[in-house]
């Protein structure tokens, strides 16, 4: 029994299906389940054109019902006509046989794999698919894994904090908060193998020692912060800062080559240190000594660089501290001095900082 013969017989393919049309054989709509009709709103199914409310896609060419009869049986997908755009699989079948014998159609529809956004899009609910339908149970599936994949992102969000967290806190010196010697080795050794040019200045303390001494290392532990805080002021966020131990810091500054300009970096931050220092009523004093170096972009070995800028530090100790040197300007020195001893011509210093 079809929709056309009773009430009892269209409720039954209500239940059944509750997304069927019946066509008359002149492309009419006879009825419409209730889920269609839900989708179409305020307007009336019943009484409609089919290509009015439709548009196929495959097969191609299905533009009437000639053609949709002769599609019977096969797999068809069609749009909603109007704002939504509801993409429907289908399957079109006689309606003779069952009290329709002038050329009517049975057109039975499902989402598809649009099943979700229909859902969302006509909030649609269980009681709008047939009991036999798996396409509750589906969305049960698809929202428990959408679920299932947001616990994974935050899980993973969190591992991926902690991992950060974890990196950063082995690359730091926890009482300045500046890189350690893990992360001068990383800085340095990246520097090095991508062959990119910059500047060293090893830092040291002077008067240091009699901070602690007199004190106490409350008081020497607030200085290592002060002095950390002054590096800070007088480099770039790019510049890597690092406490290697004790009261030795070094600078890593990519691209900065200029001897003069790292220089009176040096200088600026040595002057900033000498100012006083005040700890819980007493004051502190201290002083830098710098040692420069210069690498012009893979020309020296990490070992190399660091071995230049300790003897420039040396040397600026053995000055009288207070003060910054650059290894190219002390080994042109040198090399002066000992042409001047031997009597012979002094060879170019040229890139020997």
């Amino acid at each position: 029994m079809t929709p056309a013969h009773g009430d009892s017989g269209r409720a039954g393919l209500d239940l059944l299906m509750p997304m069927h049309l019946h066509v008359a054989a002149d492309g009419r709509v006879v009825h419409a389940g209730p889920t269609l009709q839900r989708i179409a709103g305020d307007r009336p199914i019943a009484g409609c054109a089919l290509f009015d409310l439709v548009e196929f896609r495959r097969p191609r060419g299905v533009a009437d019902m000639d053609s949709l009869r002769r599609c019977a049986g096969r797999a068809l997908v069609l749009h909603w006509r109007g704002p939504c755009r509801t993409q429907f699989k289908g399957v079109a079948v006689p309606a003779a046989g069952q009290g329709d014998s002038d050329g009517g159609l049975l057109v039975n529809l499902s989402f598809g794999i649009a099943l979700v956004d229909a859902i969302r899009d006509h909030d649609l609910k269980a009681g709008d698919f047939a009991p036999t339908d798996l396409a509750v149970e589906m969305l049960y599936v698809l929202e428990a894994k959408a679920t299932i994949l947001d616990e994974w992102r935050k899980l993973n969000g969190r591992l991926h904090s902690a991992r950060i967290a974890a990196e950063q806190q082995a690359y730091t010196d926890t009482l300045t908060g500046l890189g350690n010697r893990r992360a001068m080795d990383h800085v340095l050794g990246g520097l090095v193998a991508d062959g990119q040019a910059f500047g060293l200045v090893h830092l040291d303390l002077d008067f240091f020692k009699a901070v602690n001494d007199t004190l106490g290392h409350a008081a020497g532990d607030h200085v290592l912060r002060v002095a950390a805080q002054a590096m800070a002021g007088v480099t770039r966020a790019e510049d890597t800062l690092v406490r290697a131990g004790g009261d030795e810091f070094l600078l890593i500054l990519p691209g900065q080559v200029d001897g003069t300009r790292l220089r009176e970096l040096s200088e600026r931050l040595i002057a900033r240190l000498e100012q006083p220092i005040p700890f819980e009523g007493e004051t502190c004093r201290i002083s830098g000594s710098a040692g420069i170096a210069v690498s012009h972009g893979g020309d020296m070995t990490v070992p190399v660089i660091l071995a230049r800028a300790d003897e420039a530090l040396y040397a600026a100790k053995a000055a009288g501290r207070g003060r910054a040197v650059e290894y190219g300007a002390l080994h042109a020195a040198r090399a002066v001095a000992e042409a001047a001893v031997s009597g012979t011509p002094a060879p170019g210093a040229a890139g020997a900082a």
